[in-house]
């Protein structure tokens, strides 16, 4: 046979390399399982997101497990202060949920609004409970009823959103992202605003707790869980505070990780240690409640001295 010549070679088309199903399929989860592990682990690391998304996600399934109960409680119960707040903490989870899924957008150059606007609406959300709760607290012993919610929710309103049309300024403004975090820009405004905002809110847990050790604690309410809250948040906003110090004044390195790793606890922890302070004793089951309030009663009545006889 007569070797082809250069232009028929040239014309001819080359011969497809048929693969089989087998071969396709392996390649197609060889590019599927570096493409999950990028997801997890880009930006801020795998450990990072992993404990992020686990937290978030164990915590709103166990608020799915427990909703049949917990809407049959608040139905019965009738407490308008417990339905708002609930319904905020359901939609916060998932707004937090999200959030945690989407780390990779901070780090993809054109998710980068849609990482700011989803971060602005989800800390607004979580900045909105942490001041009703104050807003809750400061009113201490005559919190209670529709009154004390309309008038907890509506100064909680204006103050978050305040803070919102503060931030949103700053994004699309001055177009600062301040929810990028990147080394290699530090921007000064930014970490001034973080500052201010971190002093305000431990300079507020920092009067609470002062009250609980004055003579104005009787007007707090009368629940050990409530300091302890206050004490866990002044410390998170105290470290928090520190690091955007530190970040914003060219100590951007350990500054930097204690500022991620504050965020890393707020979001994983701060929902669950709401629920548990504000929410979980009302959801609790009617027997139990039961045995409580007789334990405290018979305490108070010296049924638990030691030197009862």
């Amino acid at each position: 046979m007569a070797a082809p010549g250069p232009g028929e070679a040239a014309s001819r088309p080359l011969l497809p390399i048929l693969l089989p199903k087998g071969t396709n399929s392996t390649l197609g989860e060889a590019i599927s399982g570096p493409r999950l592990y990028s997801w997890l682990g880009q930006c801020h690391g795998f450990w990072h997101n992993l404990a992020l998304i686990t937290s978030s996600l164990l915590f709103t399934l166990y608020l799915a497990y427990q909703s049949r109960k917990s809407f049959s409680k608040l139905y019965h119960g009738r407490s308008y202060i417990m339905m708002a707040y609930y319904g905020c903490l359901w939609l916060v989870s998932l707004l937090n949920l999200a959030w945690c899924f989407l780390q990779a957008w901070e780090c993809t150059p054109d998710k980068e609004m849609a990482w700011n606007v989803l971060s602005l609406f989800t800390t607004s959300g979580m900045l909105f409970l942490e001041v009703s709760l104050l807003a809750f607290l400061l009113q201490g012993n005559y919190a209670s009823g529709l009154e004390a919610l309309t008038r907890t929710f509506v100064i909680s309103g204006i103050l978050v959103g305040l803070d919102l049309l503060l931030k949103a300024i700053y994004m699309f403004g001055f177009g600062i992202p301040l929810f990028v975090d990147d080394t290699d820009h530090t921007h000064q405004m930014k970490w001034n605003l973080w500052s201010v905002h971190r002093l305000v809110l431990t300079a507020v847990y920092g009067f609470i707790l002062f009250m609980y050790h004055s003579k104005w604690r009787e007007r707090l309410p009368a629940r050990p869980a409530f300091y302890n809250y206050t004490a866990i948040m002044f410390l998170m906003n105290v470290l928090a505070m520190f690091a955007c110090g530190l970040t914003g004044n060219g100590g951007a390195g350990f500054g930097f990780w204690l500022y991620g790793a504050t965020i890393v606890c707020y979001h994983a922890f701060y929902l669950p240690l709401l629920y548990v302070t504000f929410l979980a004793d009302f959801f609790q089951e009617d027997d139990l409640h039961l045995e409580n309030v007789y334990y405290s009663e018979m305490k108070d009545a010296g049924f638990f001295d030691a030197d009862w006889e």
